[in-house]
């Protein structure tokens, strides 16, 4: 699976633990920064990471920041993204079954590497329930349906 990973400077050690254990279970990823703990601003990563997943070079996103919130709001800008901000397996995987998530954000400051990799193996790992689920997803990109 094409991932596209991006954090702020909080989140820097969680995303490389990330990417390299993604990248050993076979899956392409693009890490899209920052590459350095120097402060920088979430919302900058979060749209970058959108875009990526938006255009479809990536197949889903984890966004990451101290606590998954910021990161998680400026994903969610782009209408064709849906992001949940998750702290463990069950959201992750239920963010997928019910509402089609195509992105997760964690909170690095907040969450251990071991929780993080389990919440990350179930949104993967989850496909979407389609069926009565669909109308409801179609509303978050489009409000007038």
């Amino acid at each position: 699976m094409r991932i596209a990973l991006a954090s702020d400077h909080a989140a820097i050690e969680l995303k490389a633990v990330l990417r390299d254990w993604l990248i050993e279970m076979g899956h392409e990823v693009a890490d899209l920064g920052p590459e350095t703990t120097d402060s920088v601003d979430y919302p900058d990563f979060g749209y970058r990471l959108a875009e990526v997943v938006a255009d479809g070079t990536a197949e889903r996103g984890i966004a990451l920041c101290g606590s998954g919130i910021g990161i998680s709001m400026s994903v969610n800008r782009n209408p064709k993204l849906r992001c949940a901000l998750v702290s463990e397996p069950l959201s992750a995987s239920l963010c997928r079954e019910h509402n089609d998530a195509n992105c997760i954000a964690l909170g690095a400051r907040l969450i251990g590497v071991d929780m993080a990799k389990a919440c990350v193996t179930a949104f993967l790992e989850t496909e979407f329930a389609g069926g009565r689920h669909q109308r409801r997803v179609d509303k978050l990109s489009n409000p007038s349906c």
